[in-house]
């Protein structure tokens, strides 16, 4: 197999990445390579493909749940300090008994909620939550800035979760969305004998690896790997563009005052010294605002699927784990001739269990695909539009600079006009 990543349809088949207008986002413009005429603007092609986008949405009319988190609080008890949120939903499906519910829960809830549905699903690809400790060098634990990229990250998988087929009817969902308090539900599964016993299986299985996958999961964890390679990459590269965007602001704040400074030594040059000043403000004005769309639009989507890839990797080894566990038991019962019904019963049960596993990765791998290429492309629509609207003020600013910096030469005409 070449280097690149490979993507995989609903059967698990691979696709041409030529067909795939997706990732060919600008293949639809035929106009430009059969030589027809260039669109008016850089702006005017980025809404194109911003109508495109919004067409391709679903209708707000086919959504059954409206789910917000909002209002953090923060509370501080004698051995711990946490937020709560205000979780708000809306519904019009049947199986709850009101149309609508407001509780508040903390961040510990949204881990017990993800856990469950990866414990009832292990191989549907349950959305990721934000990382719970903060890295070295970002904000500050439950600083503002910290505490409002928290709260869209949760709104997010809420949202996230109440999209997918399966797990919006999961009865842990219901639970978290309508339950005032949770204390009582969250001692409810296993215990920790029982979790403990999974993970030592679990081990195990891995050690003892996989007779031989099938060739579409082969594939699959080939993207996977090269997905989340790709995606890492280019999220610790934005990261490092917006740290230098933030030192050349500071440049440019730095800058601009020295003009103006200079100016008050210079009478013959005040003017145009002035206007660099003016136009250096401006300039750094507009880098502000793009450098806040890059770490409120593109960043967070980036991010979000840096994490996905590690739960892709997650299910993935759920999924091996489920094949090598059948496989051990299939060879256990040919080797053994003793309590061959009950071992047998056992073998059926867990050849079931990895055809399930399989059919539901297969199709949930085909909705989170699509679902990835629309939030990264409207992620990298909104930064290229950004982008375009930012180049063209700071152009605009400049060129204002120069006109006014023209002097009409009509003291010399009438001069040449008198001789």
């Amino acid at each position: 197999m070449s280097g690149h990543a490979v993507p995989v349809d609903f059967s698990g088949h691979m696709l041409d990445l030529d067909e795939d207008e997706d990732l060919e986002v600008f293949s639809k413009n035929t106009s430009l390579a059969d030589g027809g005429p260039m669109p008016n603007s850089p702006s005017s092609l980025v809404n194109q493909y911003r109508l495109e986008e919004e067409e391709e949405q679903p209708g707000a009319d086919a959504k059954d749940f409206f789910i917000t988190v909002d209002n953090p609080e923060s509370h501080v008890t004698a051995i711990e300090t946490f937020i709560m949120y205000r979780v708000v939903t809306k519904t019009t499906r049947s199986e709850f008994d009101s149309s609508e519910y407001e509780v508040r829960r903390r961040y510990q809830d949204f881990l017990w909620l993800r856990g469950r549905l990866e414990e009832s699903h292990p191989t549907l690809i349950v959305h990721p939550l934000p990382e719970k400790f903060v890295m070295k060098g970002m904000v500050e634990r439950f600083n503002d800035g910290f505490i409002e990229t928290r709260r869209k990250a949760l709104h997010r998988f809420l949202n996230k979760i109440s999209e997918h087929p399966v797990l919006s009817y999961s009865q842990h969902f219901k639970v978290f969305l309508t339950a005032q308090e949770l204390t009582s539900h969250r001692k409810q599964g296993p215990g920790f004998l029982s979790r403990m016993g999974e993970t030592v299986r679990a081990v195990a299985n891995s050690v003892r690896g996989l007779r031989s996958r099938p060739e579409e999961f082969s594939v699959m964890q080939e993207y996977v790997d090269h997905f989340s390679t790709k995606i890492c990459s280019v999220d610790k590269v934005t990261q490092r563009i917006i740290k230098e965007q933030r030192e050349y602001l500071d440049e440019l704040r730095q800058y601009g005052p020295t003009y103006t400074q200079w100016a008050e030594l210079e009478e013959d040059l005040a003017e145009p010294l002035k206007g660099v000043a003016d136009c250096v403000e401006r300039c750094s004005q507009e880098t502000e605002e793009q450098i806040q769309q890059l770490s409120e639009v593109l960043v967070p989507a980036l991010h979000e699927y840096v994490l996905c890839a590690e739960t892709l990797k997650a299910v993935m080894r759920r999924r091996d784990n489920i094949q090598a566990e059948f496989e051990a038991k299939n060879e256990a019962l040919a080797s053994r001739k003793a309590d061959q019904d009950a071992l047998q019963e056992e073998v059926d049960g867990l050849a079931e269990r990895v055809e399930v596993a399989n059919t539901t990765l297969k199709e949930d791998w085909s909705r989170w695909q699509k679902a990835m290429r629309t939030d990264l492309r409207s992620a990298l629509i909104s930064t290229t539009e950004k982008n375009v609207d930012y180049y063209e003020k700071c152009l605009a600013v400049w060129e204002s600079f120069l006109l006014s910096l023209r002097v009409e030469p009509s003291g010399q005409e009438n001069g040449d006009g008198a001789s």
